[in-house]
Parts: C-alpha cells; sequence; structure tokens
C-alpha cells in the first residue's frame, strides 16, 4: 500500500506513479475563465475539458478562477486553496477499471459573500473571456410556469439598491459588465454549464430582465455586446462520498479532502458565438454546432427526465440509486418504454445521433454498478427539474395524441413522495426542494380533490384543466394512495396486468 501523499502543487512529481497529473507547467497558467458554481459537476466537465487542453500543450490563458456567491461555498473554497485548486478525478467504468486524475486548470477561487468586490474585480479583468455558470436550474430565479423574472428575492432586491455589493449572480455579471463597458473593454462571454434548455437564452433573457431594472443602458450594450452561447452538457457525476476519499487514500495513496467521481462518458456540444475568443475545446472532444437545440432536447428529454423517471419511482419502491433502479429488470423495462413510447416519438433528427444507440448508451450508463449515483441526489430540486424535462414531454404527446400514461405515473408518484415523504414500506426519505412546502401542501389535499397537486399552477401550469391528462393521472394517483406500491402499476403498464 502507497504511504499516502497530500495533493499539493509540490507534491505532483510524487504523484506521477499514482495519478494522471498535469504534463503543464501551472506557473504559466492565465485565467480566462472565472467560473461561478465549482460543485462536482464543473470539476468533472469543464474543468476536465480545459484541463485535456492544457496538457495538449495548448490554452495556457483560459485557467479557471472559480467563484462561490454563498457561505455554503465556502467549503470547497477552503480545501480547493488548501490543495493548491488541485483535486482528483476519479473516473469509474463499468467493468471496475479506475483511472484517477489529478486536475489542474482551476488556479484561484474567491468568495463572493466575503469579497464582493474581488469577484467584480475579477470579472472584469481585461484576461477574463469568458465567465461561465453552473448555477442549477434554480439560480435562474424565474418561475418555471410563467418564465417570469421574480424580483421578490430578497437578493435580487439587494443587488438592484446596492450594485457594488451584490448577492447574486446577475448583480456579480452586471457591475462588471458595467466596469467593462466604462473601461472601454469587450464584455466577456456568458457561458451557462446548466442542465437546462436553450441555457443561453435563458441565461441572456434573465440577464437582460435584471439589467433593464437597474440600468437601461447598460442593458442595450449587453443585449447588442454579449455573447450567451447555448450549449448541451453531460456527465453523470454523483456526490462525492466518504468511500472516495477513502478510496484514494488507502488503495491511491493520495489525500484529497474533495476529489470527484465520474463515469467515462463525457459530452459537450456548444453553439460557436463568444463575444471575446474562446479555448479550442473541439481538440479535446468537444463539439461546436450552428445550433445545438435538438442536441439539448434528446439530452433533457432522454436522460435527465430518465433520472427522475427512476428517481421518484425508485425512491417510492424503496431503490436507492440509480443502477439499483437499472438492475431491477422491470424499471429498466419501464424506462425504456418511457423513452420509446413517449419521448423519442416528440423529438426532431439529431445531426449525427442514431436515437437507439443513444438510448442504448443510456440504460448502460445508467446501470455502471461503480457509479452510486443516489436517488436523494436525482430527486433535488425536482420542482425546477420536472417543468423542464418530463412536463414539456406530456404536453406535447397531449397536443399530438401520444401516449402520455408512463410520465403521468412519475407525477402521481411525485404528488405521493412530496406528500409523504416516505417509500412504500414507510420509511422517511430525504426530500430536498425549494419548493417543498407548496409541493406538501398541494398534495396533501389530494383525499379531498385528486387534482390538488396538479392545480400549483407555478409547477404544472394548467394541466389541471387538461381532461385528458386529469382523468388518467386521477387514476394513476387514486391508485398510488391505495396501495404505494408503484410496481403494481408499472406492472400493468408493462403487461397489461399486475
Amino acid at each position: 500500500m502507497n504511504e499516502p501523499i497530500a495533493l499539493k502543487q509540490k507534491n505532483l512529481s510524487l504523484l506521477q506513479n499514482r495519478a494522471i497529473c498535469p504534463s503543464y507547467d501551472r506557473s504559466k497558467v492565465k485565467t480566462g475563465i472565472v467560473h461561478v458554481g465549482v460543485g462536482g459537476f464543473h470539476r468533472s466537465h469543464q474543468a476536465f475539458y480545459t484541463d485535456e487542453l492544457m496538457n495538449a500543450g495548448e490554452s495556457l490563458d483560459w485557467g479557471i478562477c472559480g467563484v462561490g456567491l454563498r457561505e455554503a461555498d465556502r467549503k470547497i473554497g477552503d480545501v480547493l486553496a488548501q490543495q493548491d485548486y488541485l483535486y482528483t478525478l476519479i473516473v469509474r467504468h463499468p467493468d471496475g477499471k479506475v483511472e484517477n486524475r489529478v486536475i489542474g486548470s482551476i488556479v484561484d477561487f474567491l468568495l463572493g459573500c466575503d469579497d464582493p468586490e474581488a469577484v467584480i474585480a475579477k470579472m472584469a479583468h481585461p484576461d477574463t473571456k469568458i465567465v461561465s455558470l453552473t448555477i442549477t436550474e434554480g439560480g435562474y430565479n424565474f418561475n418555471p410556469a410563467t418564465g417570469e423574472f421574480d424580483f421578490s428575492n430578497p437578493g435580487i432586491q439587494n443587488d438592484l439598491a446596492n450594485p457594488s455589493r451584490p448577492q447574486t449572480v446577475f448583480g456579480f455579471l452586471t457591475a462588471a459588465l458595467k466596469r467593462r463597458r466604462e473601461a472601454g473593454l469587450a464584455p466577456f462571454t456568458v457561458q451557462s454549464c446548466d442542465n437546462i434548455q436553450h441555457n443561453g437564452n435563458v441565461a441572456r433573457e434573465v440577464l437582460l430582465t435584471f439589467a433593464q431594472k437597474q440600468d437601461k443602458d447598460l442593458a442595450s450594450w449587453i443585449a447588442a455586446s454579449v455573447a450567451f452561447p447555448n450549449a448541451m452538457v453531460d456527465r453523470i457525476t454523483p456526490v462525492t462520498t466518504p468511500e472516495d476519499i477513502q478510496f484514494l487514500d488507502t488503495k491511491i495513496g493520495i489525500e484529497d479532502e474533495w476529489p470527484v467521481t465520474c463515469e467515462p462518458f463525457v459530452q459537450w456540444v456548444i453553439e460557436d458565438k463568444f463575444s471575446a475568443g474562446r479555448p479550442s475545446w473541439e481538440k479535446a472532444g468537444a463539439q461546436f454546432v450552428p445550433d445545438v437545440t435538438p442536441y439539448e432536447t434528446m439530452k433533457i428529454r432522454l436522460l435527465n427526465a430518465g433520472h427522475s423517471v427512476l428517481g421518484l419511482l425508485g425512491s417510492i419502491h424503496g431503490h436507492q440509486t440509480i443502477d439499483g433502479c437499472v438492475s431491477d429488470p422491470l424499471f429498466e423495462s419501464y424506462l425504456s418504454r418511457f423513452m420509446d413510447f413517449e419521448a423519442t416519438p416528440v423529438l426532431d433528427p439529431v445531426p449525427g445521433i442514431d436515437l437507439d444507440q443513444y438510448k442504448d448508451c443510456l440504460i448502460e450508463r445508467f446501470g455502471n454498478p461503480n457509479i452510486k449515483d443516489k436517488l436523494s441526489r436525482i430527486c433535488l430540486e425536482s420542482s425546477s427539474k420536472l417543468p423542464k424535462f418530463l412536463i414539456p414531454t406530456i404536453r406535447e404527446n397531449l397536443q399530438r395524441g401520444g401516449s402520455i400514461e408512463y410520465a403521468t405515473l412519475v407525477i402521481a408518484a411525485w404528488c405521493y413522495y412530496s406528500d409523504t415523504g416516505k417509500n412504500k414500506d414507510g420509511v422517511a426519505l430525504d426530500i430536498v426542494d425549494d419548493m417543498k412546502a407548496e409541493l406538501y401542501q398541494a398534495a396533501k389535499g389530494t383525499d379531498a380533490d385528486p387534482l390538488s397537486f396538479l392545480k400549483l399552477e407555478s409547477v404544472f401550469g394548467d394541466l389541471a384543466h387538461n381532461e385528458t391528462f386529469a382523468k388518467t393521472y386521477t387514476g394513476m394517483v387514486g391508485a398510488l394512495y391505495e396501495n404505494p406500491d408503484v410496481a403494481r402499476q408499472m406492472q400493468v403498464l408493462l403487461f397489461g396486468r399486475e
């Protein structure tokens, strides 16, 4: 067994026989990207692509400065600083092979709640060409049903009143862009890396809505000058566990307080629209296209929706992880039927993609026994996810007379999940959602009014008024409350019998 060595810049030469390490001189890396939201996904995806490029001897002027805006981001900032901003990416293959790679593309980290001026100055610096975002679906601050920006958010109210001491990403972006404009500098690109359809368009719309309220002239300049490329991002990245840390320490001999585990598959499809240049990420495997829409729709409607299908149904059934669901033939069949009969018929052709192969690949990825992706993580903030991932498929199938049964059972399961907070055996579920209280209030009225949950219009819009959907949902939610064994209803849909 290797004696563990602390992950620090000075120790990289000692770690080269234990993990793949940066081959480039990190002292020569300049910051070209400021990234807001340094979670596991950013570190397995954008930072990985950038590190890959740097290892090829290119783009040392595209180093990443991470930014956290909240007190909750302090821990990752402290760990990264302690490790000279290095971390280990643990890539786990389905066959048991494990690749350990030290990523060096992040070279700094700033905490906005401590020093907002430092973050604004970094974004406004001439070397910064891209400000990228992984702030999750809920971070865009709009009502999922109406699409309207939420100006009642206390952070937004603070930023409008105190533009030099912002709290939200919109306040920071606006302050930095204003400073660049006043200095005669070109704007940076705002690059969303979140799982939102048309994520660049969404980022543009919400930022312009905020900026218009703060400074109309600046908003006009942003609208005319700042690029917001749409992108599709993909790599399954579970939450880091104590076991991941222990694995590196005892099996590999690397002391890393916050590594990242991920699958080998990685994909990034980006519209080639940038304000001030970009890294040559295509040399690291990214794909630049004129229109990312069919790729992102495919991914959101199949992978992300598939996760929610398994996450909610599996949680009530008693499964703990995605691979545990897929190893259950009933759940694998149900997911395949949902993708084949409901999601695929409403997808446009995707250039260069065989959808049958893509779906087969998804089943294989979900079933990777070495990626223990917990259903509790998959179900996080479902109120932000389902209106984008699943409900549009229901609406489009209602319009075309297609199947809605598989997705409708998921909505019924979500109602039961939100109301009881337990699985079919009475075991408490870990529910984390900004709308948890509203979802509970809507769901608990189901006994008196079977459509109570659907009347939460901020999530479902007018679905409760669709006669076909309401009838299908009412039957399913009633049966589920009588007997929360979702497997029974799944079997009826799959085989026509219990």
